[in-house]
């Protein structure tokens, strides 16, 4: 699901589990419960509601009502609030968020726009490099490719990067690749055949990354997809 203004990729996924394991998203989370509120926990602290944006980098774990939930992944949207793991939405945020859910990129644009209204463009150079790595997955490219794109010292390139993304380049990329397996996944293909259009070394590499990532393993996150 591309943005339509900002080159990054807004994936969204189900999970039919119950329970997520104890995991750090590496960019702003929406999760919208479908059949009740769900509960973020980490160190006592809890949050809940029917649909939380969760702070990105911060491990936790998740319970679900029944049937699970959606998952929307808000690339390079920086997170809006000063709550330490995550914030239940209401209002109209809550309603732009469902609306998000469906897969159209202007209501994600929509909802991107509320939580940060005054996120701006970033630089035209690191957009092609962003666009460029989601366009081949089993390509990652070196940093002296990004310095060259950029037009600057390697490590002058890392750090407009991260500042316009979010993300470390090795995360980003890391990040890119899991999405592009997860989406290949929930259409029917097998983890080994995603993990290698993905470009990781082999399913053991996409399988950790995985349960670091989503707080489940490949095989459960393709079992719930039968709750949808």
């Amino acid at each position: 699901m591309p943005d339509p203004v900002l080159p990054f990729l807004n994936s969204c996924f189900p999970v039919g589990t119950r329970r997520l394991a104890a995991h750090a998203n590496p960019v702003a989370a929406v999760l919208v419960g479908r059949t009740g509120p769900l509960r973020l926990e980490r160190d006592g602290q809890r949050v809940e509601g029917d649909v939380v944006l969760v702070r990105p980098g911060i491990i936790h774990a998740v319970d679900f009502a029944e049937r699970g939930a959606d998952v929307l992944y808000l690339n390079g949207l920086a997170f809006p609030f000063d709550a330490p793991l995550g914030q239940a939405l209401s209002g109209k945020l809550a309603y732009a968020a469902h609306d998000a859910m469906q897969g159209d990129a202007s209501a994600v644009a929509a909802l991107r726009d509320r939580l940060a209204p005054s996120a701006g463009a970033i630089p035209p150079a690191v957009a092609a490099a962003v666009a460029a790595i989601h366009a081949d997955p089993m390509w990652r490219m070196p940093q002296g490719e990004l310095a060259r794109r950029l037009g600057m010292e390697r490590t002058q390139a890392l750090r407009l990067f991260k500042a316009a993304t979010g993300q470390g380049f090795r995360a980003f990329k890391l990040w890119s690749a899991l999405q592009y397996a997860t989406q290949q996944m929930a259409e029917g293909a097998l983890v080994r055949t995603a993990a290698m259009d993905a470009g990781f070394a082999d399913t053991a590499h996409l399988s950790r990354a995985f349960r670091r990532f989503f707080g489940l393993t490949p095989s459960a996150a393709i079992a719930g997809l039968s709750v949808n």
